[in-house]
């Protein structure tokens, strides 16, 4: 049964995850070519919508031809709480169409601040515009510490924390192999290091363990200038040179916050399908020390680390 599970599991990861599919090749592939005949929005939801519709026939062909896999599929979905709030078309194909004019219109660019107040943050902490802090995070002791033999050496010390994040919290492979965080961080050392000729790696997880926790903020403070609330599951991504996560948006509850550890990460935003003939896509390249802050309910985004070094990122919610 376990073995079933997790290969369930796997499996869901695998359809979630998929990285060769982006909004703009949705809408090239499924809108009809009389797009410009309906109202804005509508023909990109309806063609999102047939996509899933495709999606799910494959799913139900696959349960089908597997004997005993139906009951294994209904007792995995209601066990887990990600199989629908993580899947991405299902939720764009029912998310609301975003108020352009309140989020994306004359946005072109993110707000660059340096050491702002609370009271001076405050006035852009909720706006749809994404801000990036320069420098808010370069005294941090994690600059010189977060590695990954570093979150290795933590999460040996607390083994039961690599299976919190299997049951309790979230594991992002993206385009490399591995099926757990313990796997990633136990790859080959020279791969680690991004050796010449290894191949490429770039993975996000979320702690959900107390004890990893307490350890990682050792090194990292809240920064100062953000609401009193603030989400305590932290978010860290970590990987080399190349595309990092494909477009998508979060769906998470709240706007969130990014602080760039080390490496460098050029992000590209991108407004919702509906919006695209009133609001502009722009990059925004955030280097070590900086912390970025963007409402990734509102604004589509993908990464790409740069050239140089590793790119590793701890971050959270906020508001």
């Amino acid at each position: 049964m376990e073995r079933r599970q997790v290969e369930l599991r796997a499996l869901h990861r695998r359809l979630l995850l998929r990285t060769d599919l982006s909004v703009s090749d949705l809408r090239a592939i499924c809108l009809p070519a009389s797009k410009h005949d309906l109202p804005p929005g509508h023909g990109t939801r309806r063609a999102i919508c047939g996509v899933v519709g495709a999606f799910i026939v494959l799913l139900l062909a696959i349960v089908l031809a597997v004997p005993n896999l139906q009951d294994e599929i209904l007792r995995s979905a209601f066990e887990s709480r990600c199989v629908v709030a993580n899947n991405f078309l299902l939720m764009e194909a029912s998310r609301t169409e975003t108020d352009c004019e309140s989020v994306c219109v004359g946005v072109d660019a993110a707000h660059e601040l340096h050491a702002p107040t609370r009271a001076q943050f405050a006035m852009l902490a909720y706006a749809s515009r994404p801000v990036v802090v320069r420098g808010a995070a370069a005294d941090w002791s994690a600059l010189r510490v977060f590695s990954p033999a570093f979150f290795r050496s933590v999460y040996e010390a607390y083994p039961d924390a690599y299976r919190a994040i299997e049951s309790d919290c979230q594991f992002f492979p993206f385009r490399t192999e591995f099926s757990t965080l313990r796997d990633a961080l136990n790859m080959d050392p020279d791969r680690v290091s991004l050796v010449p000729d290894t191949k490429p790696w770039y993975i996000g997880w979320s702690n959900c363990d107390p004890r990893v926790a307490e350890e990682l903020r050792r090194h990292y403070q809240r920064p100062e200038f953000l609401p009193e609330d603030i989400s305590a599951t932290d978010w860290i991504f970590m990987g080399g040179p190349g595309p990092g996560a494909a477009m998508h948006l979060d769906y998470v509850s709240r706007p969130s916050w990014q602080a760039q550890i080390s490496g460098s990460k050029t992000w590209r935003l991108a407004p919702p399908p509906e919006c695209e003939q009133l609001c502009s896509s722009f990059n925004l390249t955030v280097n070590k020390g900086d912390i970025v802050l963007i409402d990734t309910n509102q604004w589509y985004h993908d990464t790409f680390v740069n050239p140089g070094e590793l790119s590793i990122t701890i971050g959270s919610e906020y508001g």
